[in-house]
Order: structure tokens, then sequence, then C-alpha cells
């Protein structure tokens, strides 16, 4: 379903008082340290567990040409050791404790999280303000780690054809802009990187003023302030350079391309150049768009459900997505895979007609109720976890909306007009910024091979 906020001047945030601030609606309590790591603490006394994440404002849009995916190559790294915990040490501690750990890599984002029973927090802070800063780096560990992710990148999208298709369409429908590189990275950047490199973006980008430490659980938001103050608030902040701007060029017409794989089926991907929650101006479109993907994919009563699937039978699956979450301008896809005697140029007239209907019909009362009572369901269940709500106000802090949107999302849900669906459906659902991929199935000589996830973008 990853800056330009840490400018020059934040090593004068040393010289500034703590600030703190407290929203009574989300019981999120905030504290900027002296160094300038931000902490962000929600109690929720549900359970006695608590779940702790550090965010870096580092993911793969954020690398130039030539050491792509060493971003996720880091977050492999970083369970590799520092002078006081050896490699495997970190996740042994963990383990010993009771403990789930764990990391992920998006376009806009690096993360790593524990869940413990609550009065093991601490050994949580004291593990991650180590590799903090004091991570230590080896050619050995780093060759040994190369093949890891090499196979990685083999068994998660060389292998798996709709992933290799989706990689492809990246790479041809953003001319410029940074996601149109694989989280992973390509093939011949991850072969050749060193050490050196390694270090070098380990030492831009990992410190506590390019960090968020959330922690949501049973919990006291004061002690554990005061608790990670011991932990983080010695460490040295970087300068943090903001990056250059990064935006796309306009797109002057359709795009299409044709990916030739092993594959059972046929496949079909549309994306249309969109605003994201960061970007849109006016915000309500973000918000619009998000209604927009429900009515076309909000569960089996949707409209590509309902009428493809089940009611023309031209699709065994079709969707619709949207990430607004994004640092950058991103994309509305639309994807399926068409039924016996069909084909993917069906598909695409049947999905450009949904389009042309929202654009230029008002989508009913019930309809737009319906969506909005699915979309505030989500976020109740959503909340149920833990782990969920402070990847909420995790992502929202690391790619610049702010996590005080959280509490924002259903009430501008809500706000959303059928006249608002409409406009930026016509506004943005056009020909000139629509980018096309049709998957043509190979045969198969042997059977895929499945791996484990990387993460990337995640929309909240």
């Amino acid at each position: 379903m990853k800056l330009e906020f840490n400018k020059p001047g934040m090593l004068a945030l040393a010289l500034l008082c703590p600030v703190v601030t407290y929203a009574a609606e989300t019981r999120v309590y905030e504290q900027i340290l002296a160094n300038g790591m931000k902490i962000l603490v929600k109690e929720d006394h549900r359970a006695p567990v608590v779940v702790s994440q550090v965010w870096y404002k580092v993911g793969s849009s954020y690398e130039p040409g030539g050491i792509t995916g060493i971003s996720h190559m880091l977050e492999h790294m970083m369970f590799k050791g520092t002078q006081q915990y050896p490699a495997g040490e970190f996740s042994r501690i963990i383990a010993e404790q009771g403990g789930q750990e764990n990391a992920f890599t998006g376009s806009d984002y690096t993360a790593y999280f524990q869940t413990l029973e609550k009065s093991r927090l601490e050994i949580s802070f004291k593990l991650e303000a180590d590799r903090m800063r004091n991570l230590d780096l080896k050619a050995e560990e780093l060759e040994k780690e190369l093949q890891v992710v090499t196979e990685e990148r083999r068994m998660r999208t060389d292998d798996k054809p709709r992933a290799k298709m989706q990689e492809q369409f990246n790479s041809v429908a953003f001319a410029n802009s940074p996601y149109k590189n694989p989280v992973i990275g390509w093939p011949s950047d991850i072969a050749n990187y060193k050490v050196e490199d390694l270090q070098a973006w380990y030492q831009q980008w990992y410190a506590p003023n390019n960090a968020t430490l959330v922690v949501v659980g049973d919990v006291d938001a004061e002690q554990v302030v005061k608790l990670a103050e011991h932990y983080f608030a010695g460490l040295k902040p970087s300068e943090i350079k903001p990056l250059k701007p990064q935006a796309e060029i306009d797109q002057k017409g359709t795009r299409k391309l044709t990916v030739k794989a092993p594959a059972k089926l046929p496949y079909l991907m549309m994306g249309y150049k969109v605003p994201v929650l960061k970007t849109a101006k006016p915000e309500w479109e973000a918000y619009a768009l998000e209604v927009l993907a429900g009515i076309l994919d909000g569960g089996n009563g949707a409209r590509l459900s309902t009428r493809l699937v089940r009611g023309k039978e031209i699709a065994v699956s079709a969707g619709a997505g949207y990430d607004m979450t994004s640092r950058l301008p991103d994309m509305f896809l639309l994807e399926a895979t068409p039924a016996e005697g069909k084909s993917v140029f069906d598909l695409e007239y049947a999905l450009k007609d949904e389009v042309y209907q929202l654009q230029n019909e008002l989508v009913s009362k019930d309809e737009l109720q319906r969506i909005k009572a699915q979309v505030l369901a989500n976020d109740i269940y959503q909340k149920d976890s833990n782990f969920y709500q402070a990847m909420q106000l995790g992502l929202l802090e690391t790619v610049g909306i702010g996590w005080q949107k959280a509490d924002a999302y259903v009430e501008n849900i809500n706000k959303v007009t059928a006249e608002q669906v409409r406009e930026v459906a016509r506004k943005y659902l056009i020909e000139d910024t629509l980018t096309v991929a049709y998957l043509d199935p190979q045969p198969i000589t042997e059977a895929p091979k499945t791996g484990k996830s990387i993460g990337g973008r995640h929309a909240f």
C-alpha cells in the first residue's frame, strides 16, 4: 500500500531547550531532545506490551545513481553489530527477553522496531542508541550480506513476474523522480557496494537529528521520555543538508510497455500521476483521491469487483491503489488479470470506462457513505494494533506530513463530496499522465520461489 525538514541549521537545536507538546485527542506526547531527536509516545494500556520504533528519514528516494538500494543494504548491516554488541547479539538479546524485532526499508524511510513486555523497554533503547552511532561495518560481513540481498532480489523480483513488471513499470512511468528506482536496488549497483559506500551513507543519515523514536504501549509517557533522554540525549547530531529538488518532469502523453516473463496469466497495470497529501494543493484533493480508490476497490461491494469480476466477468481480479503518504508525488494505480477468453486490452478498455464514468457522473450519496463508513471501520480496526499506531505516527512524521495528521484522517475523509471525487478524476486521471504495462506470459520452466518482504511505502 518514501528531506527537506532537516536543514543545515539543525545543529543549532543543541543550543535550545527541549520542546514539549501534548495533544489530548490522540494522547501523543512529543519531545525534541537538545540534539534534535524527536520522541513520540502514545499510551495504550490494553495489554502489558510496548512497541518501540526508530525511524530514519532516508530511503531509496534519497539515493543517487550508482548506489541504488544502499538504504536497504544498510538496514541489513545494522544487525551486524557494534564494538559493544557484536554480530548477532542484538537479535539474541531481544529474543532472550521474549521480544520480537525486525526492520523495513521503503522509498522514504528506514525503520527498526521491537515488541517487548513493557518492563523491557530499556533494553530496546540501549541497543538502538548504541547502533545509531557506533555501527561496526566490516568488509567480510558486507561480502556475506551481499549474497543474501542478491538472493533476496532474485526471489522477490526477478523470479516473480508481477514484481518484475512493476519494477519495469516504475522505471518507465517516472522519468526523473527517484521513485523510478527499486527499493532493493538495481543488480549492478548491489554487486558493487563497498564498505566505504555504506560507511558514508551511515554517517550521513544515521544521526539523532534525522531520527524519530516512536513508543506505543502500556507505558507512562514521562518515564519513557526520561529513559530515552538517558540513552539518546548524549548522541552527537550531524549536519543534515536538505535534498535537492526532485520534481518529476511533466508527462506529455501516454507511455506503454510490454514485459515478457514466465507466468501463468497475463496482467495489466495502469498508473496516473497524482499529488499526495504532502504536495496536494488544495489538500482535500489527496483525500478525494483516497475516496476514489475506495469507490473502485473498497471491498466486495466496490465497483471493480462488482462490475468487472462478478458482473461482466472479464477479470478474475481487479484493484486500485493510492498511497497518499508518499514524500513525493506518486501514482494512482489500477490493475487487473483477465478472465479466460479475455485480453489485457479488454481490461484496459473496461478500466478506462470506469474512469470515464467517475469523470462524468456523480457518485451517489449511498455509495459515498458506504465508502466513508468502511474507511472509519478500517481506521478503528487498525488502531487495535500498537504496531500500526506506532507506524502511523512514525510514517507521517518521517515523510514530512506531521504525526498530527493521524487524527485528522477520518474527519477529512468524511468531508469529501461527490463533486470533489469527480473533480480529481477529471483533473488527474487523464491520458497525458497515464502509463500502461502489459505482462506477456512466457512458458514457465521451473516452479516459482518465494521470499520475504523487504517492505516499501506504506499507506495509513
